[in-house]
């Protein structure tokens, strides 16, 4: 009798390893296909320029709560997560196609309102709406957003490439949107239990980063100036700790991260103290800041150092010398990927 086939858990295997296990027998058939599956989105080869297109999909209940998101900033950010991947391959996004499925609980004004969210993000990263296609939900609200973008083919930076010494950079500051969420999450407990109304006065910082996020569209335009092409580059939605890993995997090596080197604003110190979190930790694993990890080579050191808005990390090392983040009093610990899971749901 043969063996009955194991049922395993998706929310043990996690995304990765689910994506991993549903791609792995993927063969390329066209030739205008440069990039697929592996990277922040993929390369087509369309003429003079490479296009570059990536997609995400939000679903309520796993990635956004509507009891404290408001409709109009949920479709502003439903475009900038992908918006971001496009910027993440060194690309400008061009347009964008939107789909979204509905359930019954929502009016007309409601998806108006949504719209005007989108409409927002495309008007100020001048982006088109081209397409998209709406449908019926019985399970609350999802929204699938594809973009498109395009860039010269010497241009295009992938996960891959980064090599031994060179600059680890990122940009903006990490952990404010996750702890924008914690503190979304604990008035929304209050509230249920018959709290009062939650004052959310003095937290404004940590709740835009959580809500209405940017894509750092200003910073691939500065590295542009600068002449700098980096090395490898991806954005942060799933954690600091994640995205190095990525980049470390991709591109055979291991990295030295100094804890001291992340950046966290003093809005976001302050409210992970308030809850008894650590900032680093916060930093390393709460996703959702859609900032840029990057790499450069050494010989950029001064002109990086230079930039506003931009930090250096850390360096990359050896393979064989592991993914490590370096303390303050020169302890090291091995970086594990804590990041967001979407297959486990929100934190």
């Amino acid at each position: 009798m043969a063996e009955k086939k194991k049922n395993n858990e998706i929310s043990q295997m996690g995304e990765f390893g689910l994506i991993r296990l549903l791609t792995e027998k993927i063969k390329i058939k066209n030739r205008s296909t440069l990039c697929g599956v592996g990277d922040d989105a993929a390369i087509m080869d369309t003429g003079k320029n490479r296009t570059v297109v990536t997609t995400d999909l939000l679903t309520e209940g796993i990635h956004f709560d509507l009891i404290y998101t408001p409709l109009k900033h949920l479709g502003y950010k439903a475009v900038i997560v992908n918006l971001s991947d496009i910027y993440a391959m060194n690309a400008i996004p061009s347009q964008i196609l939107v789909s979204i499925a509905i359930s019954s609980k929502l009016t007309t004004e409601m998806v108006e309102e949504l719209y005007e969210g989108i409409h927002l993000a495309c008007e100020l990263y001048k982006v088109d709406m081209v397409g998209g296609d709406i449908s019926s939900s019985l399970t609350g609200l999802t929204i699938s957003v594809t973009a498109i973008g395009e860039a010269p083919d010497n241009m295009i930076v992938y996960r891959k490439g980064a090599k031994v010494n060179d600059l680890i950079c990122v940009s903006g500051d990490l952990g404010g949107s996750y702890m924008g969420l914690q503190l979304l999450e604990r008035e929304k407990q209050i509230f249920g239990k018959g709290g009062s109304q939650p004052d959310l006065a003095g937290y404004d910082y940590i709740l835009e980063r959580q809500l209405k996020p940017e894509a750092r569209r200003d910073i691939i335009n500065l590295l542009a100036e600068r002449q700098i092409k980096p090395t490898s580059m991806i954005d942060i939605s799933d954690g600091l700790s994640s995205e190095i890993l990525h980049l470390c995997d991709a591109s055979e090596t291991g990295c030295n991260i100094f804890a001291d080197k992340i950046p966290v604003a003093h809005e976001t110190r302050k409210a992970a103290e308030e809850m008894g979190m650590e900032p680093v930790t916060i930093a390393l694993n709460g996703g959702e800041d859609y900032e840029l990890l990057f790499t450069v080579s050494l010989d950029h050191f001064d002109l990086i150092s230079a930039m506003p808005g931009i930090s250096i990390i850390g360096h990359m090392a050896s393979a064989d010398s592991g993914i490590n983040l370096i303390m303050p009093d020169g302890s090291s610990a091995e970086i594990m990927s804590m990041g967001w899971n979407s297959l486990r749901g929100r934190k």
